[in-house]
């Protein structure tokens, strides 16, 4: 247990401090392969390949979860497993290693600023590009404050999907726990949508996300009204009514509970209507 806190804590810090480096080979881009791969061979690689019907695309989304899922854990639970039995101390390095791959403190911190910089020299093409690297709207009409609110909006949900849930899973179970549950929610994000190609083939992936992130969406929420009563410039009592006023008001069940917070922190106006691949998605 020693060892699994210390890494825990070793990991956390390293996040803090180097973020993803780009010229990295990064796990969760290679699951992210993995899952583009499946997905090609399940219900082909365009639209009008697809030849399934909507009870095959249900099957074929299942075994899309189990085969990400028993890879992604297989490989990490050997990479862990193998380093303890050669040496504790190798473990506690790999298991360091491991859960700094997992959380995404420093990097959503950077990308959001880089929208932030960009709308503060008033160069909307620039903030556009910036917040289509974090957000998965259109952001080709978006004006300022539409830039502004979507990078806003992202952080506050990916405070739950990038920090908190990672690190709710890797305590109880560590980096296999862990991997598993970014697995699921990098699934979520390529395959989760309500459109034509993936309504029935992420289904599964999707509902598991959801399921994953019930506790940690609400403690982030929670955990974002208590620090906005003690950070300057944000208002701790508004951000608790709001919290609880605007929690639900949302498809999901798991993302306005931070972005509710955030919204009443910051006396800010957030959500509603949103474009996602050409489609308008009318929001509360």
């Amino acid at each position: 247990m020693i060892y699994h806190i210390t890494a825990t804590l070793a990991g956390f810090l390293l996040d803090l401090l180097l973020g993803d480096p780009y010229w990295l080979p990064h796990p969760i881009r290679l699951i992210g392969n993995w899952i583009s791969f499946l997905e090609k061979k399940l219900i082909g690689g365009k639209e009008e390949e697809k030849h399934t019907t909507p009870e095959q695309e249900r099957v074929r989304g299942v075994l899309l979860v189990l085969a990400v899922l028993s890879c992604t854990v297989a490989v990490a639970a050997i990479i862990l497993v193998g380093a303890y039995r050669l040496n504790p101390y190798l473990g506690v390095i790999v298991e360091t290693i491991m859960t700094y791959q997992i959380l995404a403190t420093k990097c959503l911190k950077v990308e959001s600023m880089k929208v932030c910089e960009q709308l503060q020299k008033q160069d909307l093409p620039a903030a556009r590009k910036a917040v289509s690297m974090i957000v998965g709207r259109d952001t080709e009409q978006l004006d300022e404050t539409g830039v502004a609110k979507a990078a806003i909006e992202t952080v506050a949900e990916n405070a739950s999907d990038g920090v908190i849930a990672p690190m709710i899973y890797l305590a109880i179970g560590g980096p296999v726990l862990g991997f598993a549950y970014k697995a699921v929610n990098t699934m979520d994000s390529m395959v989760g949508y309500k459109n034509d190609r993936y309504m029935y083939f992420g289904r599964c992936a999707a509902r598991l996300d959801d399921l994953l992130n019930l506790a940690p969406a609400r403690l982030t929420g929670i955990l974002m009204v208590l620090g906005a009563w003690v950070l300057p410039g944000m208002d701790g009592a508004h951000a608790f009514k709001v919290f609880l006023r605007d929690r639900k008001r949302h498809a999901s069940p798991n993302s306005a509970h931070g972005e509710a917070a955030c919204a009443g922190a910051l006396h800010l106006r957030l959500a509603g209507d949103a474009w996602y691949f050409g489609t308008l998605h009318k929001k509360p």
